[in-house]
């Protein structure tokens, strides 16, 4: 059985890519929530691991075909934001 983060997804531009659109959504995330999240860096932390958890899970589903950089920056996108949504809830 394959891990879900594989070292050749880890290797590949496509998690760099998830982890630059991941890092943006915390950034976004500290400034639209003031007061809610984690501050700006805690955001941004938050927000590089669920864009690679998402860059991952969208690379092992093999779901979107949208183009060749267009895909992980969806893909670090939701996983970000689902990310960053998920631990400001468990916080407050």
């Amino acid at each position: 059985m394959e891990s879900l983060i594989s070292g050749e997804y880890l290797m590949s531009i496509d998690s760099i890519i998830c982890l630059i659109s991941g890092a943006v959504i915390g950034l976004l995330a500290a400034q639209l929530f003031k007061g809610w999240g984690f501050g700006l860096i805690g955001n941004i932390l938050i927000g590089l691991i669920g864009g690679v958890l998402g860059g991952a899970v969208f690379n092992n589903l093999d779901v979107m075909n949208l183009g060749d950089f267009a895909d992980p920056i969806v893909a670090g996108l939701v996983g970000g934001t689902i990310f960053v949504g998920i631990a400001g809830l468990l916080r407050h």
